[in-house]
Formats: C-alpha cells, structure tokens, sequence
C-alpha cells in the first residue's frame, strides 16, 4: 500500500513539474533562448532525486568545447542521470519520437533524432549533430546503438562518430573532444547488486515500460556511479575507427572497474 501512495505521488510531483516548466522551455525552444538548455537539467535532477536514485560523479566533465559524450546505453535511466549532471541534448533513434512521455519529453528538451534506415538523410542529420556542438551544446551518442544489460559494454559504432569530422567542418576548429562516460549501476537499498539482480536498473528493450519503472519506484533507492574518462581528441588526421577504439575501451574499463568494485583512474583523478 505504502508504495502505491508513493508511486502516486512521485508521478504526481513529476507531472505537475513538467507542466510548470513546458511553457517557458517551448518559448526557450522557439525564440532559441540559451534558457532552453538549462531547464532540462532542472527537470532531470528533480526527478531523479524523487525517483530515489543517488548519482555518485567519478572525475570531472570535460570543459573544452565542441565535446561529444560517448556513454554505454542500458537503461532508460540513464538519459535523466546524464541529464542530471550537465546541460547536454542527446541523440535518439526517430521511432523515439512516437514514444508516449518520453517521445514528448525528448522533443521538448531538443533530441536530435536519427533515421538509421534512410541513408539519404545521413549527411543532413550529421549535419545537425555537428552544427549543435559548433554552438557550444554538449551532445551525447550511446554508442552501442542499442540497450544492453548494465553488466557489460557492446561494440561501439564508428560511423555514429562522423559527427565529429563533421564538426572540424561546421566550427572551424582544430579538434573535437570526444569523452568517455559510464554508467554503473551498483546498488540498491544499500545492497550491491550482482549480475542477475542489475536488470532492476537496466532496460534492455524486453521489458515493458510501465512494470520496469513501477519496480523503480517501489525500489526506492538506487545507487549509480558515473565515470568521466580522459577525453580523446579527434582532429584532421584521427581515423575514426581507431578513435572508436579507444573510447570504448575506455567506457568498458571504467564500468567493468565499478561493478566489481575497483576504483576506476578517470579524468580528474590522481
């Protein structure tokens, strides 16, 4: 009984929260308000903390610009956590789009989506990825393209990095920062979660939506470690798929570090 009233009541807050804050982010979106990239973070830090979910950052947000965030992908949860610690638009796949909520949410706080099966479109989209970080927006890429289960990192795909040559182009600029992050799910009511018991976070595409974000609630505190790695640097000369390389490397070293309970050496560390 006690979760359904809390259940109830964090979707309440939630609701009425966005209905407060959607007028003034739609009006940031028309008139191009730099206004429109902050209050997503407002948004996503309310609800993470109502959702009970504690965020523990390991190493520091890279401060050069233009800056692409390539982060593992296993939960739905993860766009509210990265939303939660930087002011950053993320890239989705289109059927995102028709998504009841969260398609509504996504086009609200500015989601470039991509259309994965209409190669004609390609250049035009990864145009747009690149004009936004030109302008100073941090963009994140899930680089396995998919969901996984939280307890290890798929291949990353190197053509959803074009949008960083793309970018030299766009901004005229010598380099683009390229940063590792990820995401581990590690606990939960204090207890660490193992391999079969990390589904409670992580959203592979199975599972519907509603039970999986009911099992959240009802759970009410889970704990997520975020890494920032050493950014890698892409510039006239990288070859992509090396680039992609050791991105991934990176991300897989430093999730694979906080599920077993090592200490990662991330950016700022040391």
């Amino acid at each position: 009984m006690i979760a359904k009233i809390r259940t109830c009541l964090v979707l309440t807050i939630i609701v009425l929260l966005t209905l407060l804050l959607l007028p003034l982010q739609l009006l940031s979106n028309y008139f191009n308000w730099k206004l429109a990239r902050y209050i997503p973070r407002w948004w996503h830090r309310v609800a993470v903390w109502l959702l009970g979910v504690r965020i523990i950052r390991h190493g520091k947000l890279e401060a050069g610009r233009p800056l692409l965030i390539a982060c593992n992908h296993s939960s739905w949860l993860d766009i509210l956590i990265l939303g939660a610690v930087a002011d950053v638009v993320f890239i989705a796949k289109s059927e995102v789009k028709s998504w009841a909520v969260f398609g509504w949410l996504a086009r609200w706080q500015r989601t470039i989506f991509i259309e994965r099966q209409r190669r004609r479109q390609t250049g035009a989209q990864v145009s747009e990825v690149a004009r936004r970080m030109a302008d100073g927006e941090i963009v994140v890429l899930f680089a396995e393209g998919t969901t996984s289960d939280g307890n290890r990192v798929l291949d990353f795909k190197s053509s959803l990095f074009g949008a960083a040559a793309s970018t030299l182009e766009v901004a005229s600029t010598s380099s683009v920062a390229i940063q590792p992050v990820a995401i581990a799910y590690t606990h939960a009511n204090g207890v660490p979660l193992g391999r079969y018991a990390r589904p409670l976070a992580s959203w592979p595409g199975v599972i519907k939506l509603p039970p999986h974000l009911a099992g959240i609630l009802r759970e009410g505190a889970l704990d997520v470690q975020v890494c920032f790695g050493d950014p890698v640097h892409y510039d006239k000369d990288s070859n992509r798929k090396r680039v992609t390389k050791d991105v991934e490397q990176q991300v897989r070293s430093m999730l694979q570090a906080q599920i077993h309970g090592r200490a990662p050496v991330v950016n700022g560390d040391g």
